[in-house]
């Protein structure tokens, strides 16, 4: 029985990790209504530090030595100050949410020939035949979009997200394998939040309106996606090869604008959606490959 469950999990792991990862997205264009980017991102991280306090003194987990100390710092800053805050900054500057996830969905690509020289991992001829077909249904969604003004600063930020995500990933895989999650990422997590509030004093005005849907949102970002779906990835690249964990945020850009189109009118055209089927066939090719 015990058998089952577990592989059941970790069939359903990866579609439960697409659709809370696409809620991000969504999340964060509900609260910068009401937050500047690095303020909203500080309040999240002050939360979640507070979540995983309670957790590490609950289940009393082993801590890591200074080095591990040090690689956890690393790797919460590429996943998460980087990745989060390029998120963020971006759609502060008017990237719609269905569009914020497009430019971090390109992460397949650089993953694999990163993980090929860095890791050691094999990446097959028909593996990089299905990554380029994702690529390809990423570039079909960003066709005829502005790329100048307002909008080319929030495509800079997506692209600081794109790179951090990507190393993040695979150094975690390289040095932070090893190490208790709850420790590991209350270590993270408590560097993040200096660096965003850092940041937020630095660049911000910290002005907040606490409405409710704020506060809703910034939960949900917080206990949801912060540690639930960071434990999931974190689990996912444990369990498998850096190329094909990266390989599901192909699907990510398909399920935001899915999301962004049912509750903010999003326009989803007929080519962007065929971007979207080729993603999925992306993502299909690669996992099927990886796993043979």
């Amino acid at each position: 029985m015990n058998k089952n469950f577990e592989n059941l999990a970790a069939r359903a792991a990866p579609a439960i990790f697409v659709v809370l990862w696409s809620t991000g997205f969504i999340g964060t264009k509900y609260v910068l209504r009401d937050a500047e980017p690095l303020t909203y991102l500080t309040i999240r991280m002050i939360l979640v530090v507070g979540l995983l306090a309670i957790i590490a003194a609950i289940a009393r987990p082993r801590w890591p030595n200074w080095f591990g100390v040090g690689h956890s710092v690393v790797a919460g800053i590429l996943v998460h100050g980087f990745y989060l805050g390029g998120t963020a900054v971006a759609i502060a500057h008017s990237i719609p949410a269905g569009l914020s996830a497009l430019i971090p969905g390109l992460q397949p690509i650089l993953t694999s020939t990163l993980a090929n020289r860095w890791l050691g991992e094999r990446v097959t001829p028909l593996q990089w035949m299905g990554l380029l077909i994702g690529l390809a249904g990423v570039v079909l969604i960003l066709h005829g979009r502005p790329m100048g003004g307002e909008a080319g600063w929030g495509w800079l930020a997506s692209g600081v997200s794109l790179v951090s995500i990507t190393l993040g990933t695979l150094y975690q895989r390289q040095y932070c394998g090893g190490i208790d999650w709850r420790a590991g990422n209350l270590i993270q997590y408590i560097a993040v939040a200096i660096f965003f509030a850092t940041g937020a004093w630095l660049f911000e005005s910290n002005v907040v309106h606490w409405t409710t849907e704020f506060v809703l949102s910034v939960i949900w970002l917080a206990v949801v996606l912060s540690i639930g779906s960071i434990g999931l990835l974190y689990w996912l690249i444990r369990r498998s090869a850096a190329t094909s964990v990266a390989s599901l945020f192909y699907l990510v850009p398909a399920v935001t604008a899915l999301m962004a189109y049912v509750l903010f009118g999003e326009r989803l055209d007929p080519v962007s959606i065929a971007g979207m089927v080729a993603c999925a066939a992306a993502v299909f090719l690669v996992n099927r490959l990886a796993r043979a």
